[in-house]
């Protein structure tokens, strides 16, 4: 309960309201009754106090703070001795009702309560002509109708403050999920593209610079041909590693098209790896959006390191295909093949192809892998697209 209206409920200041109409109509009903003769100035002066204690506990409730106890029993004294002197005052002890129950604890607000009632009761017996069953059953309805009220309604509280509770701790623990899932999200962002840009580019270096080595003592211009190569694709994977980390697209897309790109990359792998690459286009070429760009490229990057890494291969082959409503990127080889179902539970081909298929669910495409020990690879790759005008 609040002493002022900016901060009381509606049901206070109803109660607070209903106290004083129910009093000052006690007051009527009693000096239409008795005149202003005989008892009349002590009830009067009864009234007055009431009425000044009443209010003095409702605009102090703050200032009261432990002392409410005390206001509350001195106006139920008041009111008692009011009740003695003019029972028609009786019906004031609905508005304490609530009072005491918002106050008291649940064993001393029965114990009030249970007084206040029959306190009414015996008050409406004395004035009363006759008994009337009315007389007690009225008051005692009206109680437990009070208490059962007011009950419900402060066990709607308590349930509410615990829902809000709940839903408090349950939006800090989806952020904290939603921060976590962030984390593991860019965590695998930077694990695809560690293994489809770096991986291939530090491979391609390896193996240049292992070819350099051969041919060092025979041939030094072959030799230096190999280590300038290896420049450039340090070159490259420098650039790569910088824009990823910003979480941007592939510097190689920048001056030129998926296509011309993925030509440069099979010459780059050709070099690298010293067995024939092969690339080429079908259908109809049009621009792509850059997500699409850089997944496929992305895609035959981190394939192109396992041909060279694992297969053994004298041949490879990339064809990219531009349908009406997607894009479909085939690498295949001629090397010694793998299980792919084995290759899904271990090892470095296994983790390819996750990276794989987790590129291309962001990319809403579909893979299929073709292998099998001693019969090369065939790996065909399809994203939806729409034509970028």
């Amino acid at each position: 309960m609040k002493p002022h209206l900016g901060a009381a409920t509606r049901l206070n200041a109803a109660m607070h309201a209903g106290f004083f109409l129910l009093l000052a109509a006690s007051v009527a009903r009693f000096v239409a009754g008795h005149g202003l003769s005989g008892a009349t100035p002590l009830i009067l002066a009864l009234t007055g106090a009431l009425a000044l204690v009443y209010a003095a506990g409702v605009l102090g409730w703050a200032v009261l703070d432990r002392w409410r106890p005390v206001w509350l029993t001195a106006v139920i004294a008041v009111w008692l001795a009011l009740v003695v002197a003019a029972p028609s005052f009786a019906w004031c002890a609905v508005p304490l009702f609530f009072v005491c129950l918002q106050m008291l604890r649940p064993r001393l607000m029965i114990a009030v309560v249970v007084l206040l009632t029959v306190a009414t009761i015996l008050a409406q017996l004395r004035i009363a002509s006759g008994f009337d069953p009315s007389i007690v059953l009225a008051p005692i309805a009206v109680a437990l109708m009070a208490t059962m009220t007011f009950v419900q309604l402060d066990r709607d509280r308590v349930e509410l403050r615990e829902t809000v509770k709940n839903l408090l701790r349950a939006r800090v623990d989806l952020a904290q999920s939603q921060r976590l899932a962030g984390m593991m999200q860019e965590r695998e962002r930077l694990a695809r593209e560690i293994h489809d840009a770096l991986a291939q580019g530090l491979s391609s270096m390896r193996m240049l610079l292992q070819a350099a080595q051969r041919s060092w003592d025979t041939d030094p211009e072959l030799a230096k041909g190999h280590v300038s190569r290896a420049v450039d694709a340090a070159g490259d994977t420098l650039d790569e590693a910088r824009r990823f980390v910003r979480g941007l697209g592939s510097p190689r897309l920048e001056a030129t098209d998926l296509g011309e790109t993925l030509k440069d990359l099979a010459e780059q792998v050709m070099f690298a790896a010293m067995h024939e690459v092969r690339f080429e286009t079908s259908g109809d070429p049009y621009p792509l959006s850059s997500e699409v760009e850089t997944g496929l490229l992305r895609v035959a990057q981190g394939a192109l390191a396992n041909v060279s890494e694992h297969a053994r291969a004298t041949k490879a082959a990339i064809t990219l295909t531009y349908l009406a409503d997607k894009v479909v990127l085939d690498i295949r080889d001629d090397g010694v093949g793998f299980d792919p179902a084995s290759a899904r539970e271990s090892g470095d081909r296994g983790n390819g192809l996750r990276m794989i298929t987790e590129r291309l669910a962001e990319l809403g495409g579909e893979m299929v892998v073709e292998s099998a020990p001693g019969e090369g690879t065939a790996l065909a790759v399809a994203v939806p697209t729409r034509e970028v005008r």
